[in-house]
């Protein structure tokens, strides 16, 4: 059974810094696909980062460029996102996402994803 837990949320001040992790047990890391999506209050879920194994092609949302960076650690099966220069418009609930498969710029698909993490809340608010 692959199972996702995420860890790394919490309270941040606008222009700071988090870094969340989802480690990634029942799973191998030959041909995958990972991704990190976001879901505010009122809005739908959203993809913001992903890698897809094929290529190790990663893919950012614009609204996140340049301020988040996932990477995946394989032999800790644990894939990270770091988030830093924090806006209180990146307040949301994060997922960390799995797909036992490549997915090359289909990555960026929630709907193509098996697997997925509890969510942990991210808030950003001096």
């Amino acid at each position: 059974e692959v199972q996702l837990v995420e860890s790394g949320g919490g309270l941040v001040h606008p222009g700071g810094s988090l870094r969340l992790s989802c480690t990634i047990s029942g799973f191998t890391f030959d041909d995958y696909a990972i991704g990190w999506f976001r879901q505010a209050p009122g809005k739908e879920r959203e993809g913001i980062s992903c890698i897809s194994s094929d290529d190790g092609s990663t893919y950012y949302a614009d609204s996140v460029k340049g301020r988040f960076t996932i990477t995946a650690d394989t032999a800790k099966s644990t894939m990270y996102l770091q988030m830093s220069s924090l806006e209180p418009e990146d307040t949301a609930v994060y997922y960390c996402a799995a797909a036992q498969r490549s997915l090359g710029w289909r990555c960026r698909r929630q709907d193509m994803y098996d697997y997925w993490g509890q969510g942990t809340q991210i808030s950003v608010s001096s």
